[in-house]
C-alpha cells in the first residue's frame, strides 16, 4: 500500500487545461511534471532502476500486457494508434517488455540505447505522437508496474522508476520536437488518394498516393528508404487502424508510392486480429479513387550518401524487404549515379518476387549493377542463370567475395532489409567474413528492434 500511496501522490499533469496546451505548445518539454523536467537521475535511482532487471525479466510481460488493456481500455481512441495484431498477439507488450529491462540495464548510459530511441521517435511521429500522450502512458505504464508487484514495490523504488519514466519521456519528446520540425508545416494526417493500384507480382501490390490537399504539392522530399504510415478504417474492429511501409521509389513531387505485400494471416476475415488484416484490406477493398490518411515521411534507415558517395553498395533484400532498397536503387539511378551497386534478393518463388522486369531491364542497361536472384523453391519451367541465379535461401558463400560483395573494397556500403531472421543471418555472415558493423544498416519491418550481432569484425 506505500507504494500505491506514493505512486498516487505523483501527479503526472503539471497543468490544468489550456495553460497546459499553450505551454506545450511553447515547449513540448512542459508536458513533463516540473519536478522530473531536465533532470538526471542520481546515482541511488540508478542502482535502484539496475536492481529492478531481475524483477523486469520475470515480470515484465505481465506488466506490460496489464498497462496496455487498461490504457486503451480507458483511453480508446489510442487504438487508432496500436497495432490491432500486435497487441491480440502480444508482440507489443512483449517488445515494450524487453525495451524497458534494456532501459533499466543500460540506464548508466543511455549512449547504448541512441539507436533504439532514434527508432522509437520515427515510429512515434509517423504516428503523430503528442507530448500530452506521455502523460497518458506515464499513468498507466507506473501503474501495471505498482499493481503486478503490489507490496513488492517499495516507495523509493516506485519513485526511482517515476524518474526513469520521465527522464527517457523527455528524451524522446526533444527527438520528436526535432524531427516535426522537419515536416514542412505538414503536421497531421493528411487525406491521400489512391492514383494508381498496380500488381507487381502474386503477393505484391503498388498503391500510388496523391495529396487532395493541393498545398501538399510538390510532396516534401523524403530520404530514400524512408515510410509513411497510413491510416484506414477498419470497419470490423470500429475504429481505424495505422500501419507503416516503406516508400518504394525515388522521391516524386507528385505522389509517394508504396508496395504492400498480402499477407497470408488474414484470408480468414473473422480473424480481426490477425497478422496481414490491413495489408488484405488494402488489396482487397482499396481501389483507385478510394481515400486514406497519410503521414508525413520519416526513419532512420536510408540511404547516406554524403561520404564515399562512390563506394561501392550492396542492396541485400529477403521477400518484400526489397521496397525501401527499390527506393535506394531508383533513386541513384534518377541521379545517374555510377556507383557500383551489387542487387541480391531472395524469394520463395518467381511469382512471389516483385519488380523483376524493372530490375533486369536496369541491368541490362547498366554495366555498374548486378543483379543476383535466390529462389526457395524454382518452378520446373525455369531455367537457373535466366530466371534465377541460385536455388535455396540467401546464402553468401556462394557469391564472388571481390565481384558480388566487394569485400575488397573497405568503402563498400551493406543495406540489408527482411525478416529478422534474414538481416541477422546476413549481419554475422557479413561480419566473419570481414565486414565492419559500422558499414552495415539494416531495417525491420513490425514489432521492436533488431538483434544485433555482438562480434566484432576481425582485425
Amino acid at each position: 500500500m506505500l507504494a500505491k500511496s506514493a505512486l498516487q501522490a505523483e501527479r503526472l499533469c503539471p497543468f490544468p487545461g489550456v495553460r497546459a496546451a499553450s505551454l506545450i505548445a511553447e515547449d513540448p518539454t512542459y508536458a513533463v511534471p516540473e519536478q522530473y523536467r531536465h533532470r538526471i537521475l542520481n546515482k541511488e535511482e540508478r542502482e535502484l532502476i539496475k536492481a529492478s532487471v531481475p524483477v523486469l525479466d520475470k515480470y515484465g510481460l505481465e506488466i506490460t500486457k496489464l498497462f496496455y488493456s487498461k490504457m486503451l481500455a480507458a483511453h480508446p481512441e489510442l487504438k487508432n494508434v496500436f497495432n490491432n495484431a500486435n497487441q491480440s498477439h502480444f508482440e507489443q507488450p512483449r517488445a515494450l517488455a524487453q525495451a524497458l529491462a534494456a532501459y533499466a540495464s543500460n540506464i548508466d548510459d543511455l549512449g547504448v540505447l541512441k539507436a533504439a530511441i532514434e527508432l522509437i521517435a520515427a515510429k512515434h511521429v509517423s504516428l503523430y505522437i503528442q507530448p500530452e500522450q506521455y502523460v497518458i502512458v506515464g499513468e498507466y505504464l507506473i501503474g501495471a508496474i505498482a499493481e503486478v508487484l503490489g507490496d513488492a514495490l517499495s516507495p523509493e523504488v516506485a519513485m526511482a522508476w517515476t524518474a526513469a519514466y520521465w527522464q527517457l519521456a523527455e528524451v524522446l519528446i526533444k527527438r520528436e520536437n526535432e524531427l516535426y520540425q522537419q515536416n514542412h508545416g505538414w503536421t497531421d494526417w493528411a487525406e491521400f488518394k489512391i492514383a494508381k493500384k498496380v500488381k507487381e507480382s502474386d503477393e505484391v501490390t503498388s498503391f500510388y498516393l496523391e495529396p487532395l490537399d493541393k498545398g501538399l504539392k510538390p510532396l516534401p522530399a523524403f530520404l530514400p528508404g524512408q515510410f509513411i504510415s497510413i491510416q484506414v478504417d477498419v470497419p470490423t474492429l470500429g475504429h481505424q487502424q495505422t500501419r507503416q511501409y516503406s516508400l518504394s521509389e525515388a522521391s516524386s513531387p507528385d505522389h509517394y508510392r508504396i508496395s504492400i505485400k498480402k499477407e497470408p494471416g488474414a484470408v480468414d476475415k473473422s480473424k480481426q486480429h490477425s497478422p496481414g488484416l490491413i495489408s488484405n484490406l488494402m488489396h482487397d477493398t482499396k481501389d483507385e479513387g478510394d481515400i486514406i490518411r497519410v503521414s508525413h515521411p520519416v526513419g532512420d534507415f536510408f540511404l547516406q550518401t554524403e561520404s564515399n558517395p562512390d563506394a561501392p553498395l550492396v542492396l541485400l533484400s529477403g521477400g518484400v524487404g526489397l521496397t525501401p532498397l527499390m527506393a535506394m536503387l531508383s533513386s541513384l539511378i534518377a541521379q545517374k549515379s555510377s556507383r557500383p551497386v551489387s542487387w541480391i534478393h531472395g524469394a520463395r518463388s518467381a511469382s512471389a518476387r516483385a519488380f523483376t522486369d524493372q530490375i533486369r531491364t536496369l541491368a541490362q542497361s547498366r554495366d555498374d549493377l548486378q543483379v543476383t536472384l535466390f529462389e526457395d523453391h524454382p518452378e520446373e519451367h525455369e531455367i537457373p542463370g535466366r530466371d534465377y541465379n541460385f536455388s535455396g535461401v540467401v546464402d553468401l558463400k556462394q557469391l564472388d567475395d571481390e565481384k558480388t560483395l566487394f569485400l575488397h573494397d573497405t568503402r563498400a556500403q551493406y543495406y540489408i532489409c527482411g525478416p529478422p531472421r534474414f538481416m541477422s543471418k546476413m549481419e554475422s555472415d557479413l561480419i566473419e567474413r570481414g565486414v565492419d558493423a559500422g558499414r552495415l544498416h539494416m531495417e525491420k519491418f513490425g514489432t521492436g528492434g533488431i538483434p544485433h550481432v555482438s562480434t566484432t569484425s576481425p582485425a
